[in-house]
């Protein structure tokens, strides 16, 4: 049996829950933003617990670049059909075939950055003025700047100067006509947290994020999965590791850790262990020392 002291993640569950329920209260038409990942999986699940017995009330929103693992996608599909959740996928492949978005070419080229266009579109299409979604403070510098209730302005854009106070866990929704807010009920959670609330809750998770035999490109120090998205250079050369995802995301970009972790409790183990964060592996992260605060400036989750 599982033997540390998991009594502050009832906590956490409880604001996090608030959270929810203050969007469902708040805004007209909130949705939900659901990639299949481990946090996006958490959220769900209080989602499910803050309204029982009655459904969610907003839709799931996934923004699919078209390069997702397939584990991934598999996943998503089986769980909004159990949790009987409105899904909602819009593709960053029809943004590119409408001109919206333009594909980047050569060997590191990676639609992760093209996520931005379709979100904003789809926002904008959907007429939502909240997207709840999984990020948390512990993850990268430019989410530890983040508010619960994170404002953008009427282009999507936003800016960590011009973000309300949230004294006494007081949540301001207020807004200008075309504005919409980005909610973060995970903000005070850490990656530990989440796996131990998983353990905790049982859930269910993508093969993905446990060891795994998978065929690999060494690039740049991160091991990268083989796939027909990802454009090998001459001299490198695919090796067969056994490994596992800490976090899910467009599969060009998204590295995999060595890792022999086949249980829960092992991953657990493993990140208490760990030197690097989660986000560690993410080529996207390293284009610049501010890759991520220039990419949510623009409008990315």
């Amino acid at each position: 049996m599982y033997a540390y002291n998991l009594s502050h993640l009832k906590e956490l569950e409880s604001e996090a829950i608030y959270i929810i329920r203050e969007v469902a209260a708040q805004f007209e038409s909130p949705a939900l933003l659901f990639s299949g990942g481990k946090d996006s999986i958490v959220i769900s699940h209080l989602a499910l617990k803050a309204f029982y017995p009655a459904k969610i009330p907003f839709p799931f929103l996934h923004v699919d670049t078209g390069h997702n693992f397939p584990e991934t996608i598999q996943f998503r599909d089986e769980l909004v059909k159990k949790t009987g959740a409105t899904l909602i996928v819009k593709k960053v492949q029809d943004s590119i075939d409408s001109g919206r978005a333009i594909e980047e070419k050569g060997v590191n080229a990676s639609r992760n950055a093209l996520q931005t266009i379709t979100l904003l579109d789809a926002l904008e299409d959907m007429q939502c003025d909240a997207a709840i979604g999984g990020a948390r403070r512990d993850e990268e510098k430019a989410r530890a700047k983040e508010r619960f209730f994170s404002h953008r302005d009427d282009f999507g854009q936003w800016d960590p100067k011009n973000q309300r106070p949230e004294l006494w866990n007081l949540f301001n929704g207020k807004k200008n006509l075309g504005e919409h807010f980005r909610v973060f009920p995970l903000s005070n959670w850490t990656e530990m947290d989440v796996w131990q609330y998983i353990l905790l809750e049982g859930l269910e998770i993508p093969s993905i994020y446990f060891s795994h035999k998978r065929k690999c490109i060494k690039r740049n120090g991160t091991l990268l999965g083989e796939s027909e998205y990802l454009q090998k250079k001459p001299n490198e050369k695919t090796i067969t590791e056994l490994v596992r995802f800490r976090t899910v995301g467009d599969m060009t970009c998204t590295g995999a850790i060595l890792s022999k972790a086949s249980r829960l409790e092992d991953i657990i183990q493993e990140v208490a262990a760990s030197r690097e964060t989660e986000r560690g592996g993410r080529a996207d992260d390293k284009r610049s020392d501010s890759a991520m605060e220039d990419r949510k400036r623009e409008g990315y989750f």
